[in-house]
């Protein structure tokens, strides 16, 4: 258990993942009811996320210059940190993709793969949820368990859409977006199993 002046950490971490799982929500909400001509507001709402959380790693960042002494080692912090945060930049991405290929619709796979990544973030929220407890970490490596094979579950699913795509789009244009837009999505699955990977580091170093 973390002693009161080292739940600054914890607490940070907690946060920066509820960010990633808004970042996820408002992807989910976006693509479930898609309206082209509204993707500069989704866009900008998404940076909104994205700011917020690059605000919570940023406080990380002072606390780890300032700290003397830190529950766990200070590169180690500094590195899930940033991974959290890498999870709801790739998010943003995504929407980005919308953006930048001037997406009109969205195919049932997008949306459904858009959950798949929405039930990754929430597993890692309550994985760092336990971060604290990381000397007793049964509990930890369940989640970290639970968070790889649902990143294999996003693999498969990507291998799927990915061959849809080929079925459903005679325009090159549109098939090259609509593999890139699915290569974005299992990005945002592979970040969160790198916040996986980062902890069973730290439970590694520190049991």
């Amino acid at each position: 258990m973390a002693n009161k002046s080292n739940k600054f950490y914890f607490q940070n971490f907690m946060e920066a993942a509820t960010y990633s799982c808004r970042a996820a929500e408002f992807l989910v909400h976006c693509l479930s009811d898609y309206h082209s001509d509204r993707i500069d507001t989704m866009l900008a709402q998404m940076h909104e996320l994205e700011h917020q959380a690059d605000e919570i790693r940023h406080e990380m960042s002072v606390a780890l210059a300032r700290a003397f002494v830190t529950p766990i080692d200070r590169e180690d912090l500094a590195d899930l940190s940033q991974c959290i945060d890498e999870v709801t930049d790739t998010i943003e991405e995504v929407l980005q993709r919308f953006y930048i290929h001037n997406i009109q619709t969205v195919p049932s796979d997008a949306s459904v793969f858009a959950e798949k990544i929405l039930a990754c973030c929430k597993l890692m929220a309550s994985m760092l949820t336990e971060l604290e407890h990381f000397k007793k970490p049964d509990r930890l490596r369940k989640f970290i368990v639970d968070l790889n094979h649902a990143e294999e579950d996003c693999d498969q699913f990507y291998l799927h859409a990915a061959m849809m795509v080929k079925q459903q789009y005679n325009n090159a244009f549109d098939a090259i977006a609509w593999w890139e837009i699915f290569e974005y999505l299992e990005n945002c699955a592979d970040a969160c199993e790198h916040v996986a990977d980062s902890v069973e580091r730290i439970i590694m170093k520190n049991t």
